[in-house]
């Protein structure tokens, strides 16, 4: 029997959007840092993850709750 081994890409995710990884070399701090600029409200987000959904490792980036005020 032959082990095959399948890269499996990985995926992130914001409020229902999914973001495409701008670099399999980055850190998931560093791709949290290259879409601060598109969602401002990642620079406070915790991450999620990674769950494998088919060949895919997706991470989830969850807005921090805080007060207002």
């Amino acid at each position: 029997m032959a082990i095959q081994v399948e890269k499996l890409t990985r995926e992130f995710a914001f409020q229902g959007v999914k973001l495409p990884d701008p670099n399999p070399e980055f850190s998931v701090e560093q791709v949290r840092d290259i879409y601060v600029a598109q969602y401002p409200e990642l620079a406070t987000a915790a991450v999620n993850g990674p769950e494998s959904r088919g060949d895919k490792l997706v991470y989830s980036f969850i807005r921090a709750v805080g007060a207002k005020g």
